[in-house]
């Protein structure tokens, strides 16, 4: 049997915390409980976790924070916030520091559940599957490092700029339809999610850009599609 999935659970309210942990025990994950900002950067920093669940509203240091200094010290982690805010600034401010995910409180534990496993099927399926290196123009793009090189610059991705890269890969001078990306990136084609994936393709063609061979362009009312020279 394969160790149980960890999951950094940063909650300040104590109640829904220790709601959460146990119903995230019972479903089989093992989740450690951390009531603020400052407790769970030091769990991050002490225990090898697979995903994090952060409240955006925390005492000593808030989620955004957090999620900040998480990713500087792995890239990689899949991180979802908890928030009872429901404003689209604040949602984007999420999606813009590369969060996985996005609920807003009241919401019920099966969805986060549900939510936590198919981040954490993308993440550790697609180490195994697809393509590992793509040719786009002048770039060589890991998919299972995360990096796009090109002479001696290298730029590691985070999971979702890889993952969305990968994807118009395997789509590169064809159309990658919008509801379509989304739904298999993000599982829901809802407003955040999609001004989230707009987020991230303005961040591909920013790493992109050395190459003018590659553009990442819109088709009106219909997706993307990535501008490369066909392979000889």
């Amino acid at each position: 049997m394969e160790d149980k999935l960890k999951i950094l659970l940063c909650e300040d309210d104590e109640n829904l915390g220790m709601l959460l942990r146990e119903y995230l025990a019972a479903k089989g994950f093992e989740a450690e409980l951390c009531p603020d900002g400052d407790a769970g950067f030091k769990a991050f920093m002490k225990t090898k976790f697979d995903i994090c669940v952060l409240d955006v509203m925390m005492p000593k240091k808030d989620g955004f924070t957090l999620a900040q200094e998480i990713r500087s010290a792995n890239a990689d982690m899949p991180i979802i916030f908890l928030t009872a805010k429901t404003l689209k600034e604040d949602i984007l401010e999420g999606f813009k520091l590369g969060a996985d995910d996005y609920i807003t409180k009241p919401f019920s534990m099966e969805e986060l559940v549900f939510r936590i496993e198919a981040i954490l099927r993308r993440v550790h399926g697609k180490k195994t599957k697809e393509s590992t290196l793509y040719h786009i123009g002048n770039f060589i793009f890991d998919t299972q490092k995360q990096l796009l090189t090109m002479g001696d610059k290298q730029t590691k991705l985070t999971t979702k700029e890889n993952e969305l890269l990968a994807l118009l890969c395997s789509h590169a001078n064809e159309i990658l339809q919008r509801d379509f990306a989304l739904k298999t990136i993000w599982i829901d084609d809802n407003y955040f999610n999609a001004r989230s994936m707009d987020v991230y393709i303005t961040k591909l063609r920013k790493h992109l850009k050395d190459d003018p061979q590659i553009e990442i362009i819109n088709i009106h009312g219909k997706g993307y599609k990535l501008i490369t020279p066909e392979e000889q």
